[in-house]
């Protein structure tokens, strides 16, 4: 039950600052979503570094991991906005932006995992 509660309120905090983010960089008049661009990649960035932290001679509990990795992480990252905001830009014929968005989300957010996991050698 603890480790529920943990995902809850993790999650539930990602989520707020999620929308916030979004909320103040979305544009509306361009349609292009650079809240959840950024929200993603920063919570890439923060996932490497939680989940190196943890591998990294056990510094975070599974307890630390479950709050952070499972609950923030998964609740300030959104596949499904990504996927909405896609299927807007393949609905209105803006085929670049499609491309542009999809290719940087998934080669900036592996990298960023990385480099999570990369600073974390220097904590």
């Amino acid at each position: 039950m603890k480790q529920l509660l943990l995902v809850f309120v993790g999650g539930g905090f990602g989520s707020v600052l999620r929308y916030i983010i979004g909320k103040h960089m979305n544009n509306p008049e361009t349609g292009i979503p650079y809240g959840t661009f950024a929200a993603n990649i920063l919570g890439s960035l923060l996932i490497g570094v939680v989940l190196g932290m943890a591998t990294k001679n056990n510094t975070l509990s599974e307890n630390h991991t479950l709050l952070l990795a499972t609950g923030f992480c998964g609740g300030f990252t959104t596949f499904s906005a990504f996927a909405y905001e896609n299927q807007v830009f393949l609905k209105s014929g803006d085929f670049v932006s499609f491309a542009v968005y999809t290719i940087a989300s998934f080669v900036v957010g592996f990298l960023a995992v990385f480099a999570g996991m990369y600073l974390v050698k220097f904590i």
